[in-house]
C-alpha cells in the first residue's frame, strides 16, 4: 500500500499532506512496520498515516474534523484554540461490562475482571475487525508515557481511525518522532489496535460520530496488546490511558518491580518552605480533582500539582518510592466543576481545549452544570437540541469532559513531568458513617489493609441498598489488569523493596451527621487535614491510637478560621464499635472473594482490627482511650 508523501511546508496543509513512514531504520522499526502492514492487512484502510505530532499536523488533523462536523469551532475570543464535539447518545462512558481481561489463566484475571480465552476473543475479534477501516484513514501514532526518554516512561503505539481519538492522544500523552526513533532503535512498546466499527463504502457520507454498537476493550497481559472496537469515547479509545497506564501498566509492573496507581500526585509545601510529595487514590466522585488543584485555606500553605489521575512508582537507588504522572494531560468530568468547587480547573480551561458532550451558549462558549450558579436562559445541549433551564434535564451530559494540557494548570509545578520521592498515601472513599476525617495507618501492612477496603456507601440513587458498601480497594477495581489478590500482595511486597516507606492515611471528606448534613466544610479546609498529616511527618502533632488506625487528638487539628462546631468535630471522629465490627464481617465476605490468591497478612490484619474493637467494646468507660502519640 502506497504510503501518504510527507511534506516540510511551514504552512497548514491539508491532513493529506502529511503522515509519511518515518525514514528509520534498526530492528525496532522492522518489527512497527510489520504490525502496521499486519493491522492494515486486516482492516483495510484507504490510506495510512503516520502522525509526526508536528503543530500544523495538528491542525490539519483538527481543521478536517470541523469541516467533517465532528468539531465544532468555540469563539476563538472567549475560548481560544477551543472546539466541541457531541458524541453518539449510545457511546458517552467507558464500559465495564464490555471490558476484558483475557489472561491465559482465568485465576489470573480473578474475580473482579471479566475474563475470556484468548484465543477465543482473538476468533471474535478477527471478523469484527476485518474490513473495519475502509473508507478511512489508519493513524499511527507513537506515544510515550512520561516524559520521552524518562527513567520510568513506558511506550506504546496506537493504531486508530478516529481522528477525535488522535487529537486526544495527542494531548495525553507526548506524541512524535521521537517516540518512533526510540521505537527504531529497539525500546519496548506496547501495540494497542483501535476502531470505530464504522466503514464507509465508496461515496457513503459519514456521520458526525461513528461507532458501532457492538463494542469491546480488550488486554492481552501476556503479549502486552489492547484492542478496542465500537466506541470512539473517552478510555475506550484512547488507549494509553486506563487500558495502556492502568490494566497493562499494572502488569508491567507486577512483573518488574514497580505500580501503576489510579492515583493523583501533588506537592504540599508549609509555610517554612519545606515539600513533601503526596499520592492519592480515590474513587469516582469523592473528591479526587479538588484536591489535585487544592488551593488550601490555611496561611503559608501551597499545593502545586504534578498529576491527576495516575501514578507510576518506583523503588529508587536511594530507598525510597518514587512517582511520576505518566500523562500529559487532564481528562477531566465537567459537571461540578466550577468557580466554587475548582477554581483552579476553571482557570485551566481557559483555552486550547477539546469539550466532549458539554452544552453550547449562544455566543459560542460552553456551560455545564455547576460551572455557575445560575444557568444561561437558552443553550444547544449535548444532544443539538434546544435548553432552556425549565427543559427538565441536563444539558450537559453527567459524564461529559474536558481534555486540556497539564502545563496550562496555573497549580502545575515546574518539574511535573521528574520523579518525585513519595511521603505520603492517601486512601479515600465516600463514606457517610464509620470512617474518621483523616486516620494514620500503624505501619505499611496496615496501610495496605486500609487501601484494600476502599469503599463508598449507596445512596437512594445509586443500584443496590441503601447505606451497602460498594468496594473498590486502592480506587483500582476497574483498572487492575490482573488478581486483585495478587495485586494487594503486591502492594506489600513493594513494601519490603523500599528502606523508606511512605506514611499511609485514610481520609473521608464525606462523613453525615445524624440530621444528614456533612460534618466536614471540605474543599480549600481539606488543606487543614494535609497539614496534620505533614506535621505528623515532622513529629510536631499528636496522635491517638484507636482501635481503626491513629487520629487527631483533641487540639491537634489546625480549625482557625474553619467553621466545624465542636460536636461536629467530636462526631468526624468518633468510632462506633458495633459498627466497625458488623464492617469487619463484611471485609471477611469480600476477602473470601479472592479464595487462596489472598494474602496471609491481610487475613491477619483483619483478625487484629477485631481483636482491637472487641478490647475496646469490654473496656470500662473512660479506660479505653490509648495513649497520646506523637510518632
Amino acid at each position: 500500500m502506497a504510503l501518504i508523501e510527507h511534506t516540510t511546508a511551514r504552512i497548514v496543509a491539508p491532513l493529506s499532506a502529511y503522515g509519511a513512514q518515518p525514514a528509520l531504520t534498526g530492528p525496532g522499526m522492522s518489527a512497527l512496520v510489520a504490525w502496521v502492514e499486519e493491522i492494515a492487512a486486516l482492516t483495510q484502510p484507504e490510506r495510512i498515516h503516520w502522525i509526526d505530532g508536528s503543530t500544523d499536523e495538528n491542525d490539519a488533523l483538527v481543521s478536517q474534523m470541523v469541516e467533517d462536523g465532528t468539531l465544532i469551532q468555540l469563539d476563538p475570543r472567549k475560548r481560544p484554540n477551543s472546539y466541541l464535539a457531541r458524541s453518539d447518545e449510545g457511546d458517552v462512558a467507558r464500559l465495564e461490562s464490555r471490558t476484558f481481561i483475557c489472561s491465559e489463566d482465568p485465576d489470573d484475571a480473578g474475580p473482579t475482571n471479566n475474563w475470556a480465552a484468548p484465543d477465543e476473543m482473538r476468533a471474535t475479534l478477527q471478523p469484527l475487525f476485518a474490513g473495519s477501516m475502509r473508507g478511512r484513514t489508519m493513524f499511527v501514532v507513537p506515544f510515550s508515557m512520561g516524559k520521552i526518554g524518562g527513567p520510568i516512561s513506558q511506550l506504546g503505539v496506537q493504531i486508530t481511525d478516529s481522528p477525535y481519538a488522535v487529537a486526544s492522544i495527542e494531548v495525553m500523552t507526548r506524541v512524535g518522532l521521537e517516540v518512533t526513533e526510540l521505537i527504531a532503535q529497539g525500546s519496548p512498546w506496547v501495540r494497542t489496535v483501535h476502531s470505530v466499527g464504522a466503514p464507509l463504502a465508496p461515496g457513503q457520507a459519514d456521520s458526525a460520530w461513528p461507532s458501532n454498537p457492538e463494542k469491546y476493550i480488550v488486554h492481552f497481559p501476556e503479549s502486552l496488546e489492547v484492542w478496542s472496537f465500537g466506541s470512539g469515547y473517552g478510555g475506550n479509545a484512547i488507549l494509553a490511558k486506563k487500558c495502556f497506564a492502568l490494566r497493562i501498566a499494572s502488569v508491567l509492573g507486577r512483573d518488574n518491580g514497580w505500580m501503576a496507581e489510579h492515583m493523583l500526585l501533588i506537592r504540599v509545601i508549609d509555610p517554612q518552605g519545606r515539600a513533601y510529595h503526596v499520592a492519592a487514590a480515590f474513587p469516582s466522585a469523592c473528591g479526587k480533582t479538588n484536591l489535585a488543584m487544592l488551593r488550601p485555606t490555611i496561611p503559608g500553605w501551597t499545593v502545586e500539582t504534578l498529576g491527576d489521575d495516575i501514578t507510576w512508582i518506583r523503588p529508587g537507588a536511594d530507598g525510597r518510592l518514587y512517582a511520576i504522572n505518566p500523562e500529559s494531560g487532564f481528562f477531566g468530568v465537567a459537571p461540578g466543576t466550577g468557580a466554587a468547587t475548582n477554581v483552579t480547573a476553571v482557570e485551566t480551561l481557559w483555552g486550547n481545549v477539546l469539550f466532549t458532550n458539554v452544552a453550547l451558549t449562544d455566543d459560542g462558549d460552553v456551560w455545564w452544570e455547576g460551572l455557575t450558579d445560575e444557568a444561561p436562559d437558552h443553550l444547544i445541549d449535548w444532544r443539538g437540541e434546544d435548553w432552556t433551564p425549565e427543559s427538565g434535564r441536563p444539558a450537559a451530559h453527567p459524564n461529559s469532559r474536558f481534555t486540556v494540557a497539564a502545563s496550562q494548570a496555573p497549580s502545575i509545578a515546574d518539574d511535573w513531568e521528574e520523579a518525585v520521592p513519595l511521603d505520603v498515601i492517601l486512601f479515600g472513599g465516600r463514606r457517610a458513617t464509620n470512617v474518621p476525617l483523616v486516620v494514620e495507618a500503624f505501619d505499611w501492612e496496615h496501610g495496605v489493609f486500609l487501601g484494600s477496603n476502599i469503599s463508598s456507601e449507596r445512596t437512594a440513587a445509586a443500584e443496590g441498598r441503601v447505606g451497602e458498601l460498594r468496594r473498590d480497594p486502592f480506587a483500582m477495581m476497574p483498572f487492575c489488569g490482573y488478581n486483585m489478590g495478587d495485586y494487594f500482595g503486591h502492594w506489600l511486597e513493594m513494601g519490603r523493596r523500599a528502606e523508606t516507606l511512605p506514611r499511609v492515611f485514610q481520609v473521608n471528606w464525606f462523613r453525615r451527621g445524624a440530621d444528614g448534613r456533612f460534618l466536614w466544610p471540605g474543599f480549600g479546609d481539606n488543606s487543614r487535614v494535609l497539614d496534620w498529616i505533614i506535621r505528623r511527618l515532622q513529629g510536631e502533632a499528636d496522635a491517638v491510637d484507636t482501635p481503626i488506625g491513629r487520629v487527631p487528638a483533641p487540639g491537634s487539628l489546625n480549625l482557625e478560621g474553619a467553621d466545624v462546631p465542636q460536636n461536629d468535630l467530636d462526631e468526624l471522629f468518633a468510632i462506633d464499635v458495633d459498627a466497625w465490627l458488623e464492617e469487619a464481617e463484611l471485609t471477611d465476605e469480600f476477602y473470601d472473594l479472592f479464595g487462596d490468591r489472598l494474602p496471609a497478612e491481610l487475613h491477619a490484619q483483619l483478625s487484629a482490627l477485631r481483636s482491637r474493637l472487641i478490647r475496646a467494646r469490654l473496656a470500662p468507660q473512660g479506660q479505653g482511650v490509648p495513649q497520646t502519640a506523637k510518632d
